[in-house]
């Protein structure tokens, strides 16, 4: 008889999104008349670029003729793209990073979960509390972890907590830890990191012959001049941390999926005979063998990102998703609510009030005013208590959202 990989039972619960549609599924049904607005799952709901999409219509079009026809491509992805990558958005910040060392993917969560594949299983983890769920229950899955305790912490994680009290930023651990998962722009405090912050982690990654997985997705809603967008603007990154990538925030590729992963050709990491292997030669081989790369269609469309015109309407984007952060802050701040986050990214991180959980307050913005957020606990122990709003949404239904919980609370 078959057998299943036993470690997926030892997930607490169904991930946290699916939990969340379940829950608005079964109100929507109860109450058909009831207008949802949802600012939940950190879906975008504005029309790509149009440089994007004249890109993308052009690519189609080669398609259709025998000699510009693309069939596979390389799993890497196309050359031209990852020049602009590199040049654009690590050279011209002054990061040492090269076009080889940029591997295009369908996604930033794909990249963060498949990358364990070039890890050893003895490793010790750490990540943050709250934390994007993706790098605990990949974790989980792998085999990584030992079952979870009553607050959902799995055994054999080290769990960084993050709270009002340490400004959402993580203390640099006592102990050695091999493996850290940071995301900055936070997801999904909306916390953000400066250079001296981000020093002391590769310090230590170097110190303890550690690897950071940067996750920097949100970067481009840093306005900050101060903050960095990269970990590789930090001196020494180059030698403890792969930076995941992603064009579903900046340019809407939610849908159409393609981002990248950055693996200096520098970095390694040990073999069980103790000598050092380079990390770029495996995920070269982890992504030849089981990835057959991003469409042709869809990286001329990411191409197009990197042109005068893509960087003025991509800017206008990220732009327009900020002032919905502001105005949800604003509106959330009238009403006595303590905010976090929304500044220099899309999230805003809400306290509950009046003692409420979060799942009692997901039902209370469900019901009272029929808009829909995320629980904190599902991010985590340390999210109790908390709620996140995304800013990924229409002007209209920001504002609609924002007129209701006031209404609900009592405001004007």
């Amino acid at each position: 008889m078959a057998t299943i990989n036993d470690n997926y039972l030892k997930l607490a619960a169904g991930y946290l999104f699916p939990e969340i549609a379940r829950r608005v599924k079964a109100f929507a049904e109860a109450n058909p008349d009831a207008p949802i607005i949802k600012l939940g799952i950190g879906d975008v709901t504005e029309p790509l670029p149009e440089a994007c999409r004249t890109a993308m219509i052009a690519a189609v079009e080669e398609m259709g003729n025998r000699a510009s026809f693309k069939g596979y491509g390389p799993e890497q992805g196309y050359a031209w793209l990852r020049e602009a990558i590199a040049k654009a958005d690590f050279q011209a910040r002054g990061c040492e990073i090269d076009a080889s060392e940029i591997f295009i993917s369908d996604g930033a969560k794909c990249d963060t979960g498949n990358i364990l594949d070039i890890f050893g299983d003895d490793n010790k983890i750490a990540v943050t509390d709250p934390v994007y769920p993706v790098y605990v229950d990949t974790n989980v899955m792998a085999g990584h972890t030992g079952p979870a305790n009553e607050k959902g912490e799995y055994e054999g994680l080290v769990y960084m907590p993050i709270s009002a009290e340490n400004d959402f930023v993580a203390a640099i651990p006592a102990q050695k830890v091999d493996l850290i998962y940071l995301c900055f722009p936070n997801n999904p405090t909306g916390a953000t990191a400066t250079k001296d912050y981000l020093k002391q982690w590769v310090d230590y990654a170097k110190a303890h012959d550690s690897i950071v997985l940067f996750d920097a997705a949100y970067e481009s809603f840093i306005t900050d001049p101060a903050l960095p967008h990269s970990i590789f603007e930090i001196e020494g990154a180059r030698d403890c941390a792969i930076e995941f990538r992603s064009f579903s925030k900046n340019a809407g590729f939610t849908g159409t999926r393609c981002a990248f992963t950055v693996v200096p050709a520098s970095l390694s990491a040990k073999a069980s005979d103790g000598s050092d292997v380079a990390l770029h030669k495996l995920w070269n081989r982890r992504q030849a063998t089981k990835f057959n790369g991003v469409s042709y269609i869809v990286q001329r469309g990411a191409e197009a990102v990197y042109s005068s015109a893509g960087q003025a309407q991509t800017k206008a984007l990220v732009g327009f998703y900020l002032e919905n952060a502001a105005i949800v802050r604003q509106h959330l701040i009238a009403v006595d609510l303590q905010v976090y986050g929304g500044t220099n990214a899309p999230y805003v991180w809400v306290k509950t009030p009046e003692g409420l959980s979060s799942w009692d307050f997901f039902d209370k913005l469900l019901q009272e005013a029929h808009v829909v957020g995320t629980p904190g606990s599902g991010f985590g122990a340390a999210g109790e208590g908390y709620f996140r709003l995304s800013a990924f949404n229409s002007r209209d239904n920001i504002e609609e959202a924002m007129r209701r919980i006031r209404q609900m609370f009592g405001g004007a």
